[in-house]
């Protein structure tokens, strides 16, 4: 159980923080508003957020629907944004 309790946390910060470091580039890079609305979604992921939700709200996003959320927001980044573009070029 404490593999449970340590792991959960771990990945949301860590998803947190790569979906913060797309939007800090498609702010930088490509235009402010995809890069606000990816910051923005990094907060779903930082387990400050969803024990706000717990606490006020008695509200929690299910871990289903993050890791939904996350592959989503991925193949849209790399697939069919401007950033995913950006990066193809670069390494090519």
């Amino acid at each position: 159980m404490k593999t449970h309790t340590l792991t959960f946390p771990l990945l949301g910060w860590f998803f947190g923080l790569v979906v913060a470091a797309v939007g800090v580039l498609n702010l930088v890079l490509v235009h402010p508003v995809p890069g606000l609305v990816y910051l923005f979604l990094s907060l779903v992921y930082l387990p400050p957020t969803n024990d706000y939700l717990k606490r006020h709200l008695n509200f929690s996003i299910p871990v289903v629907v993050k890791i939904m959320l996350a592959i989503v927001l991925f193949m849209f980044t790399l697939g069919v944004s401007d950033l995913g573009d950006m990066l193809d070029k670069a390494l090519m």
